[in-house]
């Protein structure tokens, strides 16, 4: 059976291959022992207990295999971040040079480093083995952070956003970046990308262009790929779409990909679930989406440590607003007899 649950610290082995397997771009899982279970422990301390206001916590859940007992992707919320380290973006706007008298109208693209995303909350840390990319398990690692977030709503911000990957080739080399380093760096993006990964930012702010950079002066190669995001990164980004995320002008500093954002309200699969009444049939077989009639459904408990979702093919009896389970399932999602379970149809 394919289960989402909270990382533990066992998952270190399996959170390390997801690492290595991302490649070059993807920061927030650096090939990184001590910063990996840094990132275990940070995740299993959020757990712990529901907080009480809104604050700087890490949430990481593998998607676990349960029958090859083997953790094959993972995603994280970031509850909010910026609020103990600068959090930068750059954000695209226009000037106008013009002149009345010489008859001349033009207007240029700024990037321009901003931290306006401070304290808004990011979605984030998706990434799922290849052999693996099927069925409905991108979805589930993907919409399960929104139905943990639809069921604490006081944990995270009105705001939601995801960076999205940008575009480098195999070796790791930006277009984005290579103009950055000629001009103010002198260090390749890997190495940048790493740095920011353990959390060294400082050299964000000491060595970045403190005023705005006029696009036309990029090389093309740099002017080509900003909000573009990386071939990998776009199954991703289309499920995001569908969840309503929008990009608003904003790029990440490194790699110009775009970050996209929705509130949190409008979120589909937030909007969409409901709460439903848990009945147990005993007498039930194992559904799975494979081997019974009825529609796919994500379905997560409503506990917040020990935290449980899957998809199973069923029904939500809309009148009692309840939903039938195995024997099986139920102890897979820790629920009982008459338990509340957050539910979302699956297209």
């Amino acid at each position: 059976m394919i289960i989402v649950r909270p990382i533990q610290s066992s998952d270190y082995a399996a959170l390390h291959k997801l690492a290595i397997e991302s490649g070059h771009g993807f920061t927030s899982l650096p090939d990184n022992e001590k910063l990996l279970k840094h990132k275990i422990a940070r995740s299993k301390k959020a757990f712990e207990c529901v907080p009480t206001s809104l604050s700087e916590l890490s949430y990481l859940f593998v998607l676990d295999d349960t029958e090859l007992n083997q953790v094959i992707g993972i995603s994280g919320i970031e509850a909010a971040v910026g609020l103990e380290d600068s959090f930068y973006h750059y954000h695209i706007s226009k000037v106008v040079h013009a002149s009345r008298q010489l008859n001349i109208y033009n207007t240029a693209e700024l990037l321009t480093l901003c931290n306006d995303y401070t304290g808004q909350t990011e979605i984030c840390t998706l990434f799922l083995l290849p052999e693996h990319r099927n069925a409905f398990n991108g979805k589930l690692l993907s919409k399960v952070r929104f139905m943990f977030m639809a069921e604490h709503r006081q944990c995270f911000a009105p705001r939601v956003f995801a960076e999205m990957r940008g575009i480098s080739d195999d070796s790791g080399v930006s277009p984005f970046w290579a103009w950055l380093e000629k001009n103010f760096f002198t260090m390749d993006f890997p190495t940048a990308d790493y740095l920011t990964g353990i959390g060294q930012k400082v050299f964000i702010s000491e060595l970045m262009p403190k005023y705005p950079i006029y696009v036309n002066l990029l090389s093309p190669e740099a002017q080509a790929v900003i909000g573009k995001v990386h071939p990998k990164t776009e199954p991703a980004l289309k499920l995001l779409k569908r969840e309503g995320f929008r990009w608003r002008g904003y790029v990440d500093i490194f790699d110009a990909g775009p970050t996209v954002e929705n509130d949190l309200e409008n979120i589909t699969s937030i909007r969409d679930s409901k709460k439903l009444s848990v009945h147990i049939d005993t007498n039930a077989g194992e559904y799975t989406c494979e081997n019974a009639e009825g529609k796919s459904i994500l379905i997560a408990n409503c506990q917040y440590s020990n935290f449980r979702s899957t998809v199973i093919t069923g029904y939500i009896d809309e009148i009692s607003q309840s939903i039938n389970l195995s024997a099986a399932q139920a102890k897979t999602l820790l629920v009982k007899e008459n338990d509340s379970v957050r539910a979302l149809r699956l297209n």
